[in-house]
């Protein structure tokens, strides 16, 4: 039900579940952000970006009893996207509020957002998107700490190419991705580099590789 693997958000935009076309929260979002409706996409309200969506629990999904619960908690068993999930807090819902954030947070281990309505909700979007647009716009190279942050990361087939190289395995292939993030970059490092990774005996290994 969750169709995350075959969603691509292209750069500034959210992809947004049909059923929200006119409601107040997209009427408020354009204008400030490209807003594109898709049918199914399932559990998923709002996508922000490849990896992370919205999930959006109204006053109403709140007060109608459990369908919201089942619905949050099959998005976390497909584990395929990073979910946030935002709660209309009102005078009328605020009873059940405690209850769905024990859920969401401690239980599901996802992101909880309160918002008042729908346009609050709209400002909330707006304010994600731009956050992630600037992440994907640094320059990653040129921050150390996002740098490792990404090779922890990295693409399962990058790890196993790094471990093809004579005397690495999966310790030393994971500390050369952490320090040099990139195969075009571990080609390009000096055995000086590689020795504070590696060790010496290593080190000219690689190098001569």
């Amino acid at each position: 039900p969750v169709t995350a693997g075959s969603i691509v958000v292209p750069y500034g935009h959210v992809i947004g579940n049909e059923k929200w076309r006119g409601s107040e929260i997209a009427q408020r979002l354009q204008g400030k952000i490209r807003l594109i409706f898709e049918d199914g996409l399932g559990l998923v309200d709002f996508h922000l970006s490849n990896r992370t969506c919205i999930l959006y629990i109204s006053e109403a999904d709140l007060v109608a009893g459990d369908e919201f619960k089942r619905r949050l908690v099959r998005f976390r068993n497909a584990r395929s996207l990073g979910g946030i999930v935002i709660v209309e807090r009102t005078q009328i819902s605020d009873q059940y509020f405690l209850a769905v954030q024990k859920l969401v947070v401690l239980e599901l281990g996802m992101v909880l957002l309160p918002v008042a309505n729908q346009g609050e909700a709209s400002q909330l979007i707006t304010q994600l998107v731009s956050f992630y647009v600037r992440e994907q716009s640094k320059d990653h190279n040129s921050n150390p700490f996002l740098r490792k942050q990404c090779s922890q990361l990295a693409e399962p087939s990058l790890f196993r190419t790094v471990q093809q190289i004579p005397g690495v395995g999966k310790t030393k292939a994971l500390l050369l991705l952490q320090q040099f993030g990139s195969i075009h970059r571990l080609c390009n490092a000096s055995v000086k580099e590689l020795e504070l990774v590696v060790g010496q005996t290593v080190a000219q290994q690689i190098y001569s590789f």
